[in-house]
């Protein structure tokens, strides 16, 4: 397998990926390069038993809440609480300010990482409950059941939304 290719091909889908659950966006290119690193390395690992984008975006999630459980991403969240302003102001957070989805994607970003996984991987990748139970290692009534209160948060805080059209738009 070409490293080039593989990069030109799922590069942007697993920064969107990374981004979702990092919030930052040199954080989540950080991200990406290292799972591109370690699939160069360890490439031979890779058994074919699911496509290589869903195997690039399993090593993505994981990196993702590796940081989302690190040190730093602790500090980081501690700066910003105690100066009440955030680290970088980068192009997609202006993008998504403006954009007709800036308060779907405010919502989103108050939930919880398992509530908020199950709705990006269930609306915006197109994922079915039971592909992202195999994908987070978890039964799938247990996705079901954040689905449904993740769907209930974000209607607490936005109001009624067609869920739907979601399937349909990307962030």
């Amino acid at each position: 397998m070409d490293i080039e290719n593989i990069i030109a091909e799922h590069g942007d889908y697993l920064l969107k990926v990374a981004y979702l659950y990092v919030k930052n966006e040199a954080t989540a290119e950080d991200i990406v390069q290292d799972v591109f690193i370690a699939f160069y390395q360890k490439q031979e690992q890779f058994r074919q038993e699911a496509s290589l984008r869903t195997y690039l975006v399993k090593m993505t999630v994981n990196r993702s809440h590796d940081y989302l459980r690190s040190w730093k991403s602790k500090r980081l969240t501690l700066f910003e609480k105690i100066t009440g302003r955030t680290t970088a102001v980068t192009p997609e957070k202006e993008y998504l300010a403006k954009s007709t989805k800036r308060e779907l994607v405010e919502a989103l970003f108050t939930l919880s990482v398992a509530y908020r996984e199950v709705l990006i991987l269930y609306y915006f990748e197109d994922m079915t409950t039971v592909e992202i139970a195999q994908l987070v290692c978890c039964p799938e009534a247990t996705i079901r059941t954040r689905l449904q209160r993740a769907r209930k948060q974000l209607a607490t805080a936005i109001g009624d939304y067609d869920w739907e059209v979601l399937r349909h738009e990307s962030i």
